[in-house]
């Protein structure tokens, strides 16, 4: 009679092992690659994360418990329990591959904090050094910020004459660099602002910020020379069937024009003009 009750008592326990076995064997593969998933350059939702963490944690757990039910077959109850050595080693296969990818996991993680902190370290660095040369901020985004600076560091170094000597590529490569810049500011009534903003569409290499409620910042670089009454022919297009928005338009032919309290001439001018005016200004 006792027999028979340890004998069934074992059979749980070895059910336990199958049952946590068949759950590792169905786990491991989709763990793995959701491990594979992270990489140093590769930007992934936290729940992903979360998911790997709680994964490896249920994965161990099964681990544990199964080599504590072996450690009990295998010392009280030795005589009544006949091992699996396919399941043993598969169970071990499983284990070393949990921890090994969970290690890379761990480790990739790192080198993403520590790309991260060396970009935003370069960016300010990269902020700081341009910024020595410029006397104002355009705008609030340092990512916005830090394009403005570069095309307008590129302004004063580019020579605007193709020398006629280059090749092909070397013309086209030249020829994208900014010919010159058009600095240029909405203000007026929130509700029309928030209005204009959601309707502008500027092209690709273009930037602009909603940098108040009732103001708009941005920067035109152009890649061919553009006739400043064109420019506020545009703007005019985009103020069209808006009168309590003024619209101030700088064109920056060199780097000298932003020398100066360019920022003071912008509140002043701004203040001096009437709702609905499109002005053009040079510096």
């Amino acid at each position: 009679m006792e027999k028979d009750r340890v004998n069934r008592y074992v059979e749980s326990l070895e059910r336990t092992i199958k049952s946590d076995y068949l759950f590792l064997k169905d786990t491991i593969a989709d763990f793995r690659e959701l491990c594979r998933m992270i990489t140093p350059e590769r930007n992934l939702p936290q729940g992903i994360i979360v998911d790997i963490r709680e994964n490896y944690k249920e994965i161990r757990d099964r681990l544990t418990e199964i080599k504590a039910i072996e450690q009990l077959l295998l010392g009280k109850y030795r005589q009544y329990y006949h091992r699996d050595a396919l399941r043993d080693k598969g169970i071990l296969e499983i284990g070393f591959v949990a921890k090994n990818c969970f290690t890379k996991f761990e480790y990739t993680l790192k080198q993403k904090e520590t790309l991260g902190k060396i970009k935003e370290a370069e960016k300010e660095q990269a902020l700081k050094g341009e910024e020595k040369g410029l006397p104002f901020e355009w705008f609030r985004s340092k990512e916005h910020q830090v394009i403005f600076l570069r095309n307008s560091r590129i302004l004063g170094e580019l020579d605007y004459e193709i020398p006629p000597g280059l090749k092909m590529e070397e013309r086209r490569e030249v020829a994208q660099e900014p010919r010159h810049l058009t600095l240029f500011v909405f203000k007026g009534e929130v509700a029309s602002i928030e209005r204009l903003y959601s309707q502008l569409r500027l092209r690709e290499h273009d930037v602009m910020e909603r940098y108040a409620s009732d103001e708009i910042r941005g920067v035109l670089t152009h890649l061919r020379e553009i006739h400043p009454s064109a420019v506020e022919k545009l703007f005019l297009t985009f103020l069209k069937g808006t009168f309590n928005v003024k619209c101030l338009i700088l064109p920056i032919l060199s780097s000298k024009g932003l020398e100066g309290d360019v920022l003071g001439l912008v509140k002043q001018t701004l203040r001096e003009m009437t709702e609905g005016e499109v002005k053009t200004i040079s510096i």
